[in-house]
This record gives structure tokens, C-alpha cells and sequence, in this order.
């Protein structure tokens, strides 16, 4: 059974990368250039009284050169705006830092990838929400809050892209006469342009805020401000603008001026006023910073190692792995939680639990490099929950992952019990797949297999490619998985640098696929593919195959696929455990 993810925004890097960009990609990088003869040869002249068409006109090795350089740099800036412009407000600094430390484009498009799926709100839907909207703030924000400069640059233009529409706006965008509250210390003064917006509740800042912006410049430029006195036109002229403890002749204006953040006027409430500088400075950090870790506790288990109060939480989890180019390999993650270690609340005859997961991928040095944080829950009539105790749901993850040697580390919380708390911490050896080499995937085996639409290819839960497959998970690596007779067994797998002839531009392979009962080493079913029939002129081929169990009897299996490579004169082999029960 599997995990409904709840919508909601994520606020912290991951899911599957594209396959077809990727092949396209990897097809661009690996073009064979043009013989040396080719690139210098001289265009021919044009017969007398011809003119030569300046479109047809074949460059020079240093035009050619100063045209890659010119459309590197184009790349390189591209990259760079989008750091800098299209996510500056919402990426954190690990982001930030992670995103600087990639060497290859490939990479930053893997990044930019997972970036926004992780933000989307419906991570099964082509549409993410989060990312259309995100652009349509910075696209209101250059209509109507450009000064002189973009709109997403001014400080109005941050606070919306940030937070969205306020709930309401308190505008005075000629300033004039304003009476002040009590608060700011009464009386009458003139003021620049200014506007105070309210917004009823910010996630991870609090409840009725209120932010203000002042056009001191009266250039339209309105920059935030937590001094409430700098919209005082007449705050340094000398008798004017008083408040009204000064009318009174109870205070000075003088005294306004001894330190803090604001130079507000004494009053009846000037103490308490005074008092909650430090609360401005704090909305004003809160405002400005990236948006926070969505689970902020979870994290403190992983890097804090955190000791848990309440029982453990127990869960298994599978990694695999799936090339998509040489130096990005796609390693899906399956959490697997059995129902009857969830805590469920029924209301209105549904019972429903839900679960945070966070997983964090670091290198050795503790550098992190992917995180994925959601809130996933499973719901159930109530009359039918007693049944479903006894069945596993699941959440699967992709992420892109450059080959070498990882820590991946899951913390996963019981939201109706916030004192179950399950930890996971392994070593991840992300594998190198050598162009020249002949390799497979992960061995997938599932009780259900199918193929999605051209909208779902490379997206959603469990999509590999253009296959929904979704792992049987054990609790140790290496055990074998368990079946029943009535279920089917599917398995998927990879292979990866077939060799091509020249000649006939094709590979030519065998795939030998068989259950072998694992007691008497008997060969039980075996199949002979020929690798023309799955793909005649790719170097990368897919095995999926389903087989009804119903004829084995209960035991230990195995399933084995063998490559045998007529091309390249390599063969290779992949073997998955299994029980029929």
C-alpha cells in the first residue's frame, strides 16, 4: 500500500531526473567533432561577379572558438541568474553552497530539477504549483514594484515574491498629514510615502504581522524599515511634528534622539514600545532568511544525534540504483513502514496516520548534498482498519547523485505520537558506470509492475524511466522477499554499453533470464531473449518480465539474469532472492 502525500509547500533538494533530457544531454557532450580537415578547410571562392551569401559563408577556427566561448559564458550566466535572481529569496545556504560546488552543467540541471520538485506541493503532478507560482510573484513584483531598479530587487518586490499577497495593505503612497497612535506617541506630523502590510499568519515567523516600507526617496523606491519614525518627514525639523506628550510640554524632542532602533517620541506606552526592539529585530531576521528546514526536529536526530524519549519506530529501507549518464546516477530510495507501527486517528469514519520523513545524503566530510523532507499519510475506512494493520505502505524517493562514497541518514516521526521517532544511518556507495564497461542497474523485484503515460515518464512515485515499479523492501540487505503464490512476480533491471557494430549499426547480445529454486540449485524456468528484440540499435537495453507464481511450490528462489555481450565480449550477471510462501 502506498503512502498520499499531503499537499503542502515545502521549504527545503530531489526527485527524479529526467531521462530524456538527460539523453539528450549526454548525446550533445558526446558528439563526434568533424575531422580536423573539415574544421579548417577553407570555404571555396566565389566565381567572378559572385557574391558570397554571408550566411553560408564558413567561419575560421578562432570565429568558431570565440563563438563556443561566447555561448559557455551564455550557459554559465544562465545558471548563475537563477541562482542569483530567479531563487535568491527561497534557496537556503546549504543549497546555495551545494549548488556552487557542482563542476558540470549536467549537474546544475539535476539540481534545478530536484530544487523544485521538492518544493511542489503534489509531487505526483506534471505541474509543480509551488515553482508556476514562484515565478508568477517575481513577475508581479517587476509590474509594480520597479524603482529605478527590477521589482524583485526592491524590498516590497522580496516580501512578496517570499510570502504572496499580504491580507491587507495600509497604503499612503503621498504621505501628507498622519495622525499617529498612541504606540508611536500621538500628535499630528507629515510623512513620505509609506505602506504597512499585514499578513495574518507567516509560517515560521508568526501570527499578524506587520511590515512596513518607506519611500524616503519619494522616487518610488519603498524599502523595509522596523524604525516607524523614519516615514517622519518633520522628524528632524526642529518644533514640528511633535508628539503629544511634547505638545504637553511633558518631554523633548530631543529626547527622542539617545540610541535604539527607533527614535520614537515618549508617551504612555513608550516603555513597553521600547521594550520590544529586540522583537523587531527578530521579525526582521525572520523575514529576510531563507525559508527553514521543514523538520527541524528530525534534523537535530540526524545531526545532533539526538536521544529519542519514546519507543523506537521501526522501518526498512532499499537503495538502488540506475544510470542516466556517466557521472549522475539516479539512487531511488524506498522507506518501507508497516501500518500497525502507526498511530491512527479516526474522525468522521476515516482513520488516517500520518508520518514526517527527512532524509539527508552527506559526504564523508558532512557536507550535505541532497534532502528531502514530507509530510505523507494513509488513510483508511475505520470499519476496515483492524485488516489493514497487518499490511506495509511505503515512500520512494530518486535522487541524483554524482558516483563515490555517501552517508545517508532517515529520521522518520509519528505525527499523533511525537515521541516515536525512528532513525536509519548507512554508508552509500554510489557506483561508477564506465562508458566502455558493461553494466547493469539495481534487480528489482515487485508483486506489481506497469507502464505509465507520456506525462508520467521519469515522475511521480516509483516511476523509473517510463515503468512504475515499486520494490519489495526486507529489513537487511541480501534477505531474500516474500511472495505468495497468488501474487505475480515482476522483475526489472538495466543493462547499460552494449556494444555496437559498425557495420550495422546494432548490438548483439543475448539475456538469459531464470528462477532457480536455491535448495537443489535447479534451473526451473529459464528464457533466452535476443537484446534486437528489446532494442536493436541502443547501447542500453530494459529487462521487465512477469511471471505468475502460482506453479512454484513454496520455498527459496532466485532470479538471474545474464548478459552475454557477442560485441564486446563481456557478460555480466545480476541475482535477487525470493520466497514463495
Amino acid at each position: 500500500m502506498m503512502f498520499t502525500r499531503r499537499p503542502f509547500v515545502a521549504v527545503a533538494v530531489v526527485c527524479g531526473l529526467s531521462f530524456l533530457s538527460s539523453v539528450e544531454l549526454s548525446a550533445q557532450q558526446t558528439a563526434t567533432p568533424a575531422p580536423a580537415s573539415q574544421q579548417t578547410a577553407k570555404p571555396a571562392p566565389a566565381a567572378q561577379g559572385q557574391e558570397v551569401d554571408p550566411l553560408k559563408r564558413q567561419r575560421s577556427d578562432e570565429e568558431q572558438f570565440k563563438a563556443q566561448k561566447e555561448l559557455h559564458r551564455e550557459i554559465h550566466t544562465a545558471y548563475r541568474t537563477w541562482l542569483d535572481q530567479d531563487v535568491a529569496y527561497i534557496i537556503s545556504d546549504e543549497e546555495r553552497k551545494a549548488f556552487k560546488s557542482l563542476s558540470n552543467d549536467e549537474e546544475r540541471e539535476a539540481f534545478i530539477e530536484n530544487f523544485w520538485l521538492r518544493r511542489n506541493p503534489n509531487p505526483d503532478s506534471p505541474e509543480n504549483e509551488f515553482r508556476d507560482e514562484h515565478y508568477r510573484r517575481i513577475q508581479y513584483a517587476n509590474d509594480h514594484f520597479a524603482a529605478g531598479k527590477p521589482g524583485w530587487k526592491t524590498d516590497r518586490g522580496h516580501m512578496y515574491i517570499s510570502f504572496g499577497k499580504p491580507d491587507s495593505i495600509d497604503s499612503h503612497p503621498s504621505g501628507g498629514a498622519y495622525n499617529r497612535p498612541i504606540e508611536e506617541g500621538g500628535g499630528e506630523t507629515s510623512t513620505f510615502p509609506f505602506e504597512v502590510w499585514h499578513y495574518r499568519y507567516l509560517e515560521g515567523v508568526g501570527d499578524n504581522i506587520d511590515i512596513e516600507f518607506v519611500d524616503t526617496c519619494q522616487c518610488g523606491d519603498f524599502h523595509f524599515t522596523i524604525d516607524r519614525s523614519e516615514k517622519d518627514a518633520l522628524l528632524h525639523v526642529p518644533g514640528m511634528g511633535q508628539t503629544q506628550w511634547e505638545q504637553m510640554g511633558q518631554s523633548k524632542k530631543a529626547d527622542r534622539f539617545r540610541g535604539g532602533t527607533e527614535s520614537l517620541g515618549t508617551g504612555p506606552l513608550a516603555s513597553s514600545q521600547g521594550a520590544k526592539e529586540f522583537d523587531r529585530l527578530e521579525l526582521s531576521a525572520k523575514l529576510f532568511a531563507p525559508p527553514p528546514v521543514k523538520f527541524k526536529d528530525l534534523e537535530a536526530f540526524i545531526t545532533e544525534h539526538k536521544i529519542m524519549n519514546g519507543p523506537p519506530f521501526p522501518f526498512d529501507v532499499r537503495t538502488d540504483f540506475v544510470k542516466v549518464t556517466e557521472s549522475t546516477v539516479l539512487v531511488p530510495i524506498t522507506v518501507q513502514i508497516r501500518n500497525r507501527d502507526i498511530t491512527f486517528e479516526t474522525k468522521n469514519g476515516v482513520a488516517t496516520g500520518v508520518v514526517n520523513i527527512l532524509i539527508k545524503v552527506t559526504t564523508l566530510t558532512h557536507k550535505t548534498v541532497q534532502t528531502d523532507e514530507n509530510t505523507v499519510s494513509i488513510e483508511q475506512p475505520a470499519e476496515l482498519l483492524e485488516k489493514s494493520l497487518d499490511k506495509k505502505s511505503i515512500y520512494w524517493k530518486a535522487l541524483p547523485l554524482l558516483p563515490g562514497l555517501y552517508r545517508i541518514d532517515i529520521a522518520i516521526k509519528d505525527l499523533h505520537n511525537p515521541d516515536h521517532v525512528g532513525l536509519y544511518g548507512r554508508g552509500l556507495e554510489v557506483p561508477t558506470y564506465h562508458d566502455e564497461k558493461l553494466a547493469t542497474s539495481s534487480l528489482i523485484l515487485a508483486d506489481q509492475m506497469g507502464t505509465v503515460d507520456s506525462h508520467s515518464i521519469g515522475a511521480g512515485s516509483c516511476v523509473i524511466g517510463n515503468t512504475k515499479i515499486c520494490p519489495r523492501v526486507m529489513a537487511t540487505p541480501g534477505t531474500p522477499v516474500n511472495f505468495k503464490r497468488s501474487q505475480q512476480l515482476n522483475f526489472w533491471m538495466q543493462v547499460y554499453n552494449l556494444g555496437i557494430d559498425e557495420a550495422s549499426k546494432s548490438n548483439l547480445a543475448t539475456v538469459t533470464y531464470q528462477i532457480i529454486d536455491t535448495a537443489t540449485n535447479n534451473v526451473i524456468f529459464e528464457k533466452q531473449l535476443d537484446s534486437k528484440d528489446l532494442g536493436p540499435h541502443s547501447d542500453q537495453l530494459t529487462v521487465e518480465k512477469t511471471l505468475p507464481m502460482a506453479g512454484l511450490q513454496p520455498g527459496k528462489y532466485k532470479v538471474t539474469i545474464k548478459i552475454n555481450d557477442e560485441i564486446s565480449k563481456q557478460e555480466i550477471a545480476q541475482s535477487a532472492p525470493f520466497v514463495v510462501e
